[in-house]
């Protein structure tokens, strides 16, 4: 599980309606990757405004949230989807506009939407899950376990065919395939990923979901030979299972993948290698850029 929290502050404008966030960002080198828009960097600033809506929709000043015994309380992400994006076409200087809203969906889950616009034109849309989660006796990033918070509005009825829904499926084993590729394939090839706490954790101690993304990446640029160092994502779907402690290694494995014109199709599996517990499932469509 990956836990939507940041220690920078996020200014949430007093006239906007509770769930909602509109911003522009001026995008310069931290916001930039040798193709265009960071993805990691999105994924951060996203799960910062996840994490700051929830404590609005919840009437909180800030996102202080604690279980009826005083332990705290995080917003673990269960699944992300990047759709129809345009990263390569951003660059420096330009004016970002992010909409978020958010809504509680079930009695442990809340998702945010991000639609991404440069001057009007959409750049790409951003979902985030999240379920509240607290640590169990022992502390660590094995015992998480769920739970319910006082203060938030009713749950939104469901939607069948949502990332919500999509998320509970594939925790189920109830999904067979995903992006053109057959889940139930467990050969291919495989990298181990030694996380370093100071990069790839967060300040609450998790292995922080946009750290998975970048293992990913990384697996990709193996596994494709090195063949496209600027290569951008148009859509991903992940879903995260677990989280590790510092000290443990990830696997990542390259289970299936196919070009596709300019694209790169690819599956790729997250475990602990130490228990071979599985963290993460993830599907990603890369633009192959010359």
């Amino acid at each position: 599980m990956n836990i939507a929290l940041s220690a920078a502050a996020l200014r949430l404008p007093e006239a906007a309606p509770v769930g909602q966030l509109d911003e522009t960002v001026l995008l310069g080198m931290p916001q930039l990757s040798l193709a265009g828009l960071s993805e990691n960097w999105l994924l951060k600033e996203l799960g910062h405004r996840h994490w700051m809506m929830l404590a609005r929709m919840a009437g909180r000043p800030l996102p202080d949230f604690r279980d009826v015994d005083g332990a705290p309380v995080y917003a673990a992400f269960c699944a992300l989807s990047v759709r129809d994006a345009r990263f390569g076409a951003l660059g420096e200087n330009d004016r970002l506009a992010i909409g978020s809203d958010i809504a509680r969906v079930s009695r442990t889950q809340c998702a945010s939407r991000h639609a991404l616009s440069l001057h009007g034109r959409p750049m790409g849309t951003v979902e985030l899950v999240s379920a509240f989660v607290r640590r169990g006796s022992g502390g660590g990033n094995h015992t998480v376990a769920r739970v319910a918070l006082d203060g938030f509005p009713a749950p939104e009825s469901p939607n069948p065919h949502g990332l919500p829904a999509l998320a509970a499926a594939m925790r189920a084993g109830r999904v067979s395939g995903h992006f053109g590729f057959d889940l139930s394939r467990e050969d291919g090839g495989s990298i181990e990923i030694d996380p370093c706490p100071s990069q790839d954790f967060n300040g609450a101690g998790f292995l922080y979901f946009s750290s998975f993304v970048a293992f990913i990446d990384r697996a990709e640029w193996h596994f494709d030979g090195r063949r496209s160092p600027r290569a951008t994502t148009l859509a991903r779907d992940v879903f995260f299972h677990g989280n590790a402690d510092p000290g443990e290694r990830v696997r990542v494995s390259w289970l299936a993948a196919r070009r596709e014109d300019d694209t790169l199709v690819h599956h790729c599996r997250l475990e602990r290698v130490s228990d071979g517990v599985r963290l993460a499932e993830a599907f990603t469509r890369r633009a192959l850029q010359p």
